[in-house]
């Protein structure tokens, strides 16, 4: 396989399932906007079919099918659960997945207004989600680990994004997010990369997660920076009177990697304004209201 573009249009899509899945065949196909390593078609109501833009999400692709539905039942959100696998072939050389569909819309596009409720929907959900990973959890090399291991990517973003004005102050963020202890419990179960385009919300609140493409075993901050990113402001105190397992280090590491994914949020947002491949014009909003929320609401 390579990472060479594929045209992935509806017709390709259908013939894929009249040939794997002719049950699945002739239902409406529509395109989502949005998506990074996959590209997402709306199938009838209540599916949703998953197509790897690259080999490596192709890979990714493979462990939502593993985990997810082990996952799922336990969770009290909706969440993409595979129903069927597509298999490489002549017409598209990467596996792709049918996946059950989240109703809502991204929280990119509609931000929460119910900041109470979402908190405590959120932290219900994460109470739910960390718990202690089997030995065979995937792991990786680009996040779950300490913030003191990703400096250089801060670094990045901070120079690419960040005013003048605020540098100092973002810096003392991540600089205390780097000098707070290290997880000390076992590896939980992580989302890995929860942003706005990748929560969906429904009258106001929190209704569903979605791409567990990143899912991993490691530090539950990763997750808990969600406290300033997803939520509007003030809502973080009540996320964290909710959820279970925050210490002083876990939500100083938490507020640390909250501004290290407010920055890449805003980079992406900047990027989709100028146009360029893989930019995000509604991330980057999303972005500094995030990045406003970890230097105005500190460490609750």
């Amino acid at each position: 396989m390579s990472d060479a573009p594929i045209e992935i249009t509806a017709e390709l899509i259908d013939d894929l399932l009249r040939e794997q899945h002719p049950d699945l065949a002739g239902r409406s196909i529509h395109e989502v906007e949005g998506g990074w390593g996959n590209q997402m078609w709306r199938l009838g109501e209540d599916l949703a079919v998953r197509m790897p833009r690259m080999d490596d999400a192709a890979r990714l692709q493979l462990r939502e099918r593993r985990w997810l539905p082990l996952l799922a039942p336990r969770l009290p959100l909706p969440i993409p659960v595979p129903v069927r696998s597509g298999d490489p072939s002549a017409r598209f050389p990467r596996p792709w997945t049918v996946m059950t569909w989240v109703p809502g819309e991204p929280l990119d596009r509609a931000p929460i207004d119910r900041g109470e409720h979402a908190a405590v929907v959120l932290a219900d959900f994460l109470n739910a989600l960390h718990v202690e990973a089997p030995a065979d959890a995937p792991i990786s090399e680009t996040r779950g680990g300490h913030p003191g291991e990703y400096t250089e990517g801060f670094d990045h973003f901070c120079h690419a994004v960040v005013p003048d004005d605020l540098a100092d102050r973002v810096r003392a963020v991540w600089e205390d997010a780097v000098a707070a202890p290290a997880w000390e419990g076992p590896p939980f179960w992580v989302h890995g990369d929860l942003h706005p385009a990748n929560a969906i919300g429904t009258d106001g609140t929190l209704s569903g997660v979605v791409d567990f493409e990143d899912l991993l075993a490691g530090d539950p901050a990763w997750d808990l920076a969600a406290a300033w990113v997803l939520l509007p402001d003030g809502a973080a105190k009540t996320f964290f009177d909710v959820y279970e397992r925050a210490d002083e280090g876990t939500i100083r590491r938490a507020r640390g990697l909250a501004a290290l994914k407010s920055l890449f949020l805003m980079l992406m947002g900047r990027n989709g304004d100028r146009g360029l491949p893989g930019g995000k014009p509604t991330w980057g909003p999303a972005g500094r209201a995030a990045l406003d929320r970890v230097l105005e609401e500190g460490v609750v």
